[in-house]
């Protein structure tokens, strides 16, 4: 994995810079299912989602579509605390979510649940979303898992804004799981992110020279009446609109909570790396958006299984080799962080496989064992909505 610019020296006069805070928090996005047809709750009760808010507060919302729910943890100083909030939070919506006859599926997509004829939330926000993206709005039946790690220097978010999407195509690999899409295989690992990407504003984020000139930029946009404000930018990575964090936004829900709490630790750890390398005065280099492209590209269509391009050797490198140079890379952060057997995890992933892996071989097994197209699709929906209640 060559990139990181060993005479790359931060310019003259640059003051050096406190250590971030580094907290984390995890956004998870979850499908309402019903566990007896397996398909979404196109409309479920509205004392469901008052009962989550009840217990739950500010910690879970709607999301745009009726048949989503979100949930969003607290502040974290450590990556075990962000696990166990969200065991709390996946499980309380999941015992409500029973009492209300239905089940969550943390999973990108359904196998075969159909866009057309799901209702939008009445949130004001998700309103004006389906009036502005029309069909690209009624589109997102997908779901997704943010990380928000706490850069307190609005600079170094930037700083690191550049840096970053070098290293996004690797955690999107290990978190695939949506290869099917109204119930055809689509021949992609993460098809979600194919439905995003047609929004506005998504995809990898714009380099920019400095904080003040990324404000400038969003300051133009809204005054010219073009968006709200920055939370409508959609970016692979962005800087919070809401926290001094740099949210991390291209990964797929994982069913298995361990593969959330690998990835997000891994990402913390990257993000840790990057402040090294500055503290050295040293960065890691800015490639373009059409490299960037090409990884994410890959790891959209084959996950873990073909590789990805190492732009210092220039060429394919098996994922298992990136992974490991990668782990190696970020050995130091994880041992500072205490999330060294968190990180180790990325190996479990690859040895057994993604969701999207797993879904696939669980929709071919039963199907070759004599079941119909449908009743491989549901199988595939059980697999997701147990994977969901594991380790809660």
């Amino acid at each position: 994995m060559a990139g990181a610019d060993g005479g790359a020296a931060v310019p003259v006069g640059r003051m050096p810079i406190a250590e971030p805070s580094f907290t984390v928090g995890i956004e998870e996005e979850y499908l309402l299912v019903d566990p007896e047809t397996r398909d979404l709750a196109k409309e479920p009760p509205a004392s469901l989602m008052a009962e989550c808010e009840s217990a739950l507060g500010d910690h879970v919302s709607p999301e745009f579509l009726k048949s989503q729910i979100e949930v969003q943890t607290g502040v974290c100083g450590s990556i075990a605390e962000a696990r166990n909030d969200l065991a709390g939070l996946r499980g309380t919506v999941a015992r409500v979510a029973g009492r209300h006859g239905l089940a969550i599926m943390a999973a990108s997509t359904h196998p075969f649940a159909a866009w057309r004829g799901q209702v939008h939330a009445d949130k004001e926000r998700y309103v004006v979303l389906a009036q502005d993206m029309q069909v690209l709005a009624r589109r997102l039946l997908i779901c997704g898992m943010h990380v928000h790690v706490g850069i307190d220097d609005d600079d170094l978010r930037i700083d690191f804004l550049g840096q970053i999407p070098y290293f996004l195509p690797h955690l999107l690999a290990l978190s695939t799981s949506s290869p099917f899409w109204e119930g055809e295989e689509t021949g992609l690992k993460s098809y979600r992110l194919s439905v995003f990407d047609e929004l506005p504003r998504a995809g990898p984020p714009e380099m920019f020279d400095s904080y003040q000139e990324y404000e400038r930029s969003i300051a133009m946009m809204v005054d010219a009446g073009l968006l709200e404000d920055a939370s409508k930018i959609w970016w692979d990575v962005r800087p919070s609109a809401r926290f001094p964090t740099l949210e991390m936004r291209i990964t797929d829900m994982c069913p298995r909570i361990e593969d959330t709490i690998c990835i997000a630790a891994l990402y913390r750890c990257v993000c840790r790396m990057l402040y090294r390398l500055r503290r050295e005065n040293k960065s890691w280099r800015r490639y373009s958006r059409l490299l960037v492209n090409e990884n994410r590209w890959r790891a959209q269509r084959y996950g873990t299984e073909e590789g990805l391009v190492d732009f210092g050797r220039g060429a394919v490198v098996g994922y298992c080799e990136l992974l490991e140079e990668l782990l190696d890379m970020v050995a130091e952060d994880a041992a500072h962080f205490d999330c060294v057997d968190e990180v180790a995890h990325a190996r479990q992933i690859l040895a057994h496989g993604t969701s999207a892996d797993r879904q696939l071989v669980r929709y071919r097994e039963v199907v070759a064992g004599g079941a119909s197209h449908e009743q491989g699709l549901r199988a595939v929906v059980d697999l997701l909505l147990a994977e969901t209640a594991q380790g809660l």
